[in-house]
């Protein structure tokens, strides 16, 4: 039986594992996640975050000296980003020391990301640019179709825009939506968003791989690029309000931004089960 160090913590309560594997000692078996990622079984969380060398990952053509951030959904699914994650990981680094530089360089696997913290604890990381599809497709849910918006944001997204917040409420998010498997060969993130006022949304999320989730950084930054185009703009800035909390995007031609808290709440030690 493995014993292993942790941490836990969460960006507007997407929560998440927190593994330091400098050397990558420990890479982990889908069931392993899993085990982790466990409410019950396990520690408990969206998602798990490993902190492996660069130099480490096959495939990785960058600056071999920073940080890999390995994201896994809870299902054990490797996933190509995650905003929240991103967040958690850069504050993970400074509580710990393993950095001191700024803006924080975080390699992942849709690109090299930086970060910059701030006094009060926020966050703000490079999300790549947010790329909106002319076509539209289409969600299923509740028997319901929905017209509904692709855009990438280094994974893929499906954002549905509403007509009012007794509509967002009132959705079961507890079976995941149908899409198009054409358009998503991948699986995708489906966002339910409802415009509260001007520049400001309401969102909540399914997560490929999690199920319904209190915050997705990624899926904020893709709601904010829908919404903005469908007012015809490609760039802008949007406060985006979650379950778990309040996130702000800034969105320009070529890099989108995403701002928010991020806390490590406890570190402690687990011994992984033969799986």
């Amino acid at each position: 039986m493995q014993t292993l160090g942790f941490a836990k913590g969460h960006a507007t309560h997407n929560d998440f594992v927190i593994l330091e594997d400098r050397d990558n000692l420990n890479p982990l078996s889908d069931a392993t996640v899993r085990w982790l990622c466990d409410r019950r079984a396990g520690i408990g969380g969206d998602g798990l975050l490993r902190a492996v060398s660069s130099e480490l990952i096959p495939g990785w053509q960058g600056d071999r000296s920073l940080w890999f951030m390995d994201y896994r959904n809870a299902d054990g699914s490797v996933a190509e980003m995650c905003g929240n994650g991103l967040r958690l990981f850069v504050r993970y680094l400074l509580d710990e020391g393993l950095i001191d530089t700024t803006p924080v360089r975080v390699a992942t696997r849709a690109g090299l990301r930086e970060a910059w913290p701030s006094p009060d604890g926020c966050i703000k990381v490079s999300m790549g640019p947010a790329t909106v599809a002319e076509q539209p497709t289409w969600i299923e849910l509740q028997y319901r179709r929905y017209r509904a918006t692709t855009v990438d944001v280094g994974n893929p997204h499906a954002v549905v825009r509403l007509d009012d917040l007794d509509e967002l409420r009132a959705l079961d998010l507890t079976a995941s939506p149908a899409f198009d498997p054409a358009v998503y060969p991948a699986g995708v993130n489906v966002e339910f968003t409802v415009e509260t006022r001007e520049d400001e949304l309401q969102m909540r999320v399914f997560e490929r791989g999690v199920g319904e989730t209190q915050s997705c950084g990624t899926g904020v930054v893709a709601a904010a690029a829908a919404q903005l185009h469908g007012r015809g703009r490609t760039t802008g800035a949007m406060t985006v309000a979650v379950p778990g909390g309040r996130l702000n995007v800034d969105i320009d031609r070529d890099q989108a931004y995403l701002t928010g808290p991020a806390v490590v709440v406890a570190h402690g030690h687990v011994r992984i089960p033969d799986l």
